[in-house]
């Protein structure tokens, strides 16, 4: 499922990055994925029962692939969050 966000909404989030970049819905591979996509350092922020997770913690780093089909599944992360 992609992510349906306000439009007002997704122009005015950013990474939480010092960046503070904007975020692009989807996921690199999978534009359909219920996550938002940094369009500065790249990292994936997942999108839970539409709402953006927006903790570094909880982001993909660009490169981690299986972790990157794991928020297209939306499935928790190995540390049980």
């Amino acid at each position: 499922m992609a992510v349906t966000l306000d439009a007002q909404l997704l122009e005015i989030l950013a990474c939480p990055s010092p960046d503070h970049a904007p975020l692009t819905p989807g996921a690199p591979g999978d534009p359909a994925a219920d996550a938002l996509t940094c369009t500065s350092c790249g990292r994936v922020f997942p999108v839970r029962d539409g709402i953006p997770v927006l903790l570094l913690d909880e982001a993909i780093t660009p490169g981690s692939g299986e972790d990157a089909e794991r928020v297209s599944r939306d499935e928790p992360t190995s540390d049980g969050a």
